[in-house]
């Protein structure tokens, strides 16, 4: 007999609450397989495919496309099938009704138990003769083949491989794992109670690549347990509180009433967090960029990749953080203490169909002018067509706003909480400019620093912006710190 199980909106993670749901990617009757897509959904940060845990058949969707369903609400039922009363031992450990790895609080309890069934070197006889966990196990045909468990039970005994489900919240860490053929079951969390984060996953990745084998095999090694960062302490990031409205007077006859979800909802919260929690300031200076532009065509006509004015700008706002600091920092309240970063990670400003987004560029301080270009464009295409993930969105040290794609000269931009400091550039336009003692036709930019004034008084801030706007006048200047 068919059991029918309910899966739940997961914990994406990064301190999200809701989602939206976009578009069904099954129906109702439709056979669905472990893991599987089956639902794309708009977060405040980004578009994520939710995969389910069980394989079996679809009996109920719950929401329509457009409903904003918050985490914990039913997404849909499966019927998963009931067990073939004769089927061998082997098979029985070997199919399982619920993802190995799913999500916490949301997988399938069974399967901890059927695989500890197949743990020793060899198989057992009767497996399936004690009858524990057979009423939930299912017939041998209504679960994709594609899951590894058998390669799992010829590994050597010496190897331990952890029981229970793999501790993971985020379906985003299970994708990148899988698109990477790494098997969850071989890492050990850096999180609470050793709930596998991101980083964990990159940090297994990055070993792979350079040990120069698959990841899987890298995974595996050390008795099948990949190394745990150990300098960085799992943070997990609180929610953003959400603003109480209050009405002082009735609702207002009449007009267009737009909910405030998504995107716009996640920038309407973040930017009225920054003004009641930032004392910012902002000054402004006008650079003469003609000789930045010429540097930049002269690079770009000597070959190879073309250079992008972002990257200069960006590449300029790191070797200006290295002399000013305390602009690469947040203030943590809580501990009444100004945190000075070590990583530059530059955010920069992109307006898409669906909202203003700040992806982020990681380390950047340790890119090139090439390397910076190269990562600006594959950001941008990413945001233009909905595929950046939580993680891309998140974690910036300094903000660049390239405004003056917009048309106009300056602004004074709020901060990108929980930064300190946001880089403004307006556009560049042929101007009346005294050059060398006499009045020429220059190209002048206008360059705007909003900064957080607990981490520093207006001394430093106006450092940090004469030196950007000695650079873009004197690109040499870079020079001293190349």
């Amino acid at each position: 007999m068919a059991q029918v199980l309910e899966f739940k909106l997961p914990d994406l993670g990064e301190g999200l609450t809701e989602a939206e749901i976009v578009r069904w990617l099954v129906e109702v009757g439709d056979v669905v397989a472990v893991d599987q897509p089956v639902v794309e959904v708009e977060t405040a940060k980004a578009l994520v495919d939710v995969p389910c845990p069980y394989g079996g058949v679809v009996t109920a969707r719950f929401g329509e496309e457009g409903t904003e369903l918050p985490v914990g609400a039913p997404l849909i039922t499966v019927a998963v099938g009931a067990p073939a009363d004769a089927a061998p031992a082997e098979d029985t450990g070997a199919k399982t009704e619920g993802s190995g790895n799913v999500l916490v609080g949301y997988g399938t309890s069974e399967a901890p138990a059927r695989r500890r069934r197949v743990r020793p070197a060899q198989p057992p006889a009767g497996g399936a003769a004690n009858g524990t966990g057979a009423p939930k196990a299912p017939a041998a045909d209504e679960v994709p083949a594609a899951r590894e468990v058998p390669a799992t039970r010829e590994v050597p005994a010496a190897r331990e491989v952890p029981e229970g489900p793999v501790p993971v919240i985020s379906p985003l860490v299970r994708r990148l794992a899988r698109e990477n053929g790494l098997d969850l079951r071989e890492l050990t969390g850096s999180g609470p109670e050793g709930l596998i984060l991101r980083a964990d996953v990159e940090y297994a990745l990055r070993a792979a690549t350079a040990q120069g084998r698959p990841a899987a095999q890298s995974a595996a090694t050390s008795h099948g347990v990949a190394p745990r960062p150990a300098t960085t302490p799992a943070v997990t990031p609180a929610p953003e509180p959400t603003p109480t409205l209050t009405a002082s007077t009735g609702p207002v006859a009449g007009g267009i009433r737009t909910p405030l979800k998504g995107i716009r909802g996640a920038v309407a919260d973040k930017l009225s967090r920054s003004r009641r929690e930032i004392p910012d300031a902002t000054c402004w200076v006008d650079a003469d960029a003609t000789e930045l532009m010429r540097a930049r065509a002269a690079m770009n006509a000597a070959g190879g990749p073309k250079i992008s004015l972002l990257a200069l700008l960006a590449r300029i706002c790191t070797a200006a953080l290295a002399r000013y600091p305390e602009l690469n920092s947040t203030v943590d309240m809580a501990a009444r203490e100004v945190v000075q970063l070590d990583q530059v990670h530059i955010g920069f400003a992109a307006q898409t169909e669906r909202g203003l987004v700040v992806p982020v560029v990681r380390d950047a301080h340790a890119r090139d002018a090439e390397s910076l270009t190269a990562e600006f464009a594959r950001l941008t295409e990413a945001a233009r067509t909905g595929t950046l993930t939580p993680g891309e969105l998140t974690g910036g040290t300094f903000t660049l706003n390239n405004y003056g794609v917009f048309g106009v000269d300056g602004s004074t931009p709020i901060i990108n909480h929980p930064e300190a400091a946001m880089l403004g550039v307006g556009r560049i336009v042929p101007k009346p400019w005294v050059h060398e003692g006499e009045l020429a036709v220059r190209q002048v930019v206008q360059l705007s620093l909003t900064f957080d004034h607990r981490v520093c008084d207006g001394g430093t801030a106006g450092g940090f912006l004469r030196y950007v706007a000695d650079c873009v006048e004197q690109p040499a200047v870079l020079l001293r710190t190349l």
